[in-house]
C-alpha cells in the first residue's frame, strides 16, 4: 500500500460549555489553547496542546453529542513510563481529581477512572510491562 499515515493530527471531542471544559483541560491535563474558534461572537471551540507539542485536543461544542458520549473513554494519552504514570496518578490527587487508580490493561498499565465535565473518560496508558521503571 502506498498510503501511509504518520499518526493522529489531534482528537476532537464534544463539550457542553466550551469556557468549562476548556479551564478543566487547561487545569488538569496542563493544556494550553493554540487556536479559538468564534463564530457569530460565541466562543464554539478551541484547540490545545500540550508542551512537548505532541497531543493536540479539540474541544468543540456540541451538548447533545457530549451527553452521549458521558461514561465513554475516548482518548487514552500514552505514558513513557511507569513512573510517570504515577506522577500523574499524583497529580490527580493533589487537584482532588477523582480517579480509579493504575490497573493492569490488555498491554500494559491504565490510570482509569478520570472523567470531564462532561463525564468523557480520559485514560492514561503507559503500553509495555517491561519498563525498567516497572520494578519501582
Amino acid at each position: 500500500m502506498d498510503a501511509v499515515l504518520s499518526g493522529f493530527h489531534h482528537v476532537k471531542l464534544p463539550v457542553t460549555e466550551v469556557e468549562r471544559s476548556r479551564d478543566w483541560y487547561e487545569r488538569v491535563l496542563g493544556l494550553r489553547v493554540v487556536i479559538e474558534f468564534v463564530e457569530d461572537g460565541s466562543l464554539m471551540g478551541v484547540a490545545l496542546r500540550d508542551a512537548n507539542n505532541t497531543v493536540d485536543v479539540a474541544l468543540r461544542c456540541d451538548p447533545v453529542r457530549a451527553a452521549a458520549m458521558a461514561g465513554f473513554d475516548p482518548m487514552a494519552l500514552c505514558v513513557p513510563t511507569l513512573g510517570d504514570l504515577k506522577a500523574w496518578q499524583q497529580r490527580l490527587e493533589d487537584l482532588a481529581e477523582p480517579h480509579g487508580g493504575i490497573i493492569t490493561g490488555h498491554v500494559g498499565q491504565v490510570l482509569v477512572g478520570l472523567h470531564d465535565p462532561d463525564g468523557i473518560e480520559i485514560r492514561f496508558y503507559h503500553p509495555t510491562q517491561s519498563d525498567p521503571e516497572d520494578a519501582r
